[in-house]
């Protein structure tokens, strides 16, 4: 018999690692139509009745709450596919307000993880709604002089899941309360994000930004997730020039400290 062919691909560094990487990549992407149709599916048998039929309230729950974790499951893609793009360089600039940034990317954690309150966050649009919002869920928003009327040239869509995956993770580990402060100082953008939840020992600062890595700080407090969200989220800051950084100690909360400069240089 003669000897196996040699294709010259067995001993190319880092070739499996490549094709994982394209494998995972096709299979977030082939995923998008299916969870598309599950979502037209599911609003149509919602806001048509009058052609599919009524439903009674506990149907109509359901629908709802399985529709709620469809927009969740495309969040969940988005997030991995633009952690693939900025892995590869791949930016969209333009100028935004990151205080409306800040504000609506809290909007949209709230309505991840509320549950059944989702449906009554999505009426809320204007800052003075959106203020009040905060304060009935204990989240508090604010932002220095110099930050308030700001506008950045960066990647909005990073920067809005950036900050989305730090109000996740807070409002995942808190107790009573969240809150998010917005400031420039100098030529860089900084956004705390601080909770009082059961907090992290300064050993571990640096493990809970590894992927698929969680610590378990408290029993009452169980990380959830598979430790992507802040991995995901280091990654999505230093690809457009920023950092992120935390001050926490056990039992006494934590702050989540993201910066980046005010205008990317690829600008």
């Amino acid at each position: 018999m003669s000897p196996p062919k040699d294709t010259g691909h067995e001993n190319q560094p880092g070739r499996t690692g490549f094709f994982q990487e394209i494998s995972i990549e096709f299979l977030i992407h082939e995923l998008k139509d299916p969870i598309a149709i599950i979502e037209t599916g599911l609003r149509t048998v919602l806001e048509k009745q009058d052609q599919y039929g009524s439903l009674t309230s506990k149907q109509s729950n359901t629908l709802m709450r399985s529709l709620r974790n469809t927009r969740k499951a495309w969040g969940i893609l988005n997030d991995l596919l633009e952690i693939g793009r900025s892995e590869a360089g791949c930016l969209v600039c333009s100028r935004f307000s990151p205080l409306k940034a800040v504000q609506q990317s809290l909007k949209d954690a709230l309505e991840t993880v509320t549950g059944p309150a989702a449906e009554e966050i999505g009426k809320y649009q204007n800052e003075a709604e959106l203020l009040k919002l905060f304060a009935q869920h204990g989240v508090s928003v604010c932002a220095s002089a110099r930050a308030s009327g700001a506008e950045v040239v960066q990647d909005e869509t990073k920067f809005r899941q950036i900050t989305g995956n730090l109000f996740k993770n807070a409002l995942h580990h808190r107790r009573q309360r969240v809150e998010a402060r917005v400031d420039i100082d100098g030529d860089r953008l900084a956004v705390d994000v601080q909770d009082d939840g059961p907090g992290i020992e300064p050993d571990h600062h640096e493990l809970i930004f590894k992927r698929y890595t969680q610590v378990k700080e408290c029993v009452a407090v169980e990380r959830r997730g598979h430790g992507l969200g802040l991995a995901g989220a280091l990654i999505l800051a230093r690809s457009i020039g920023g950092d992120i950084r935390v001050e926490s100690r056990k039992g006494q909360g934590a702050t989540f400290r993201l910066t980046l400069p005010l205008q990317l240089k690829s600008a």
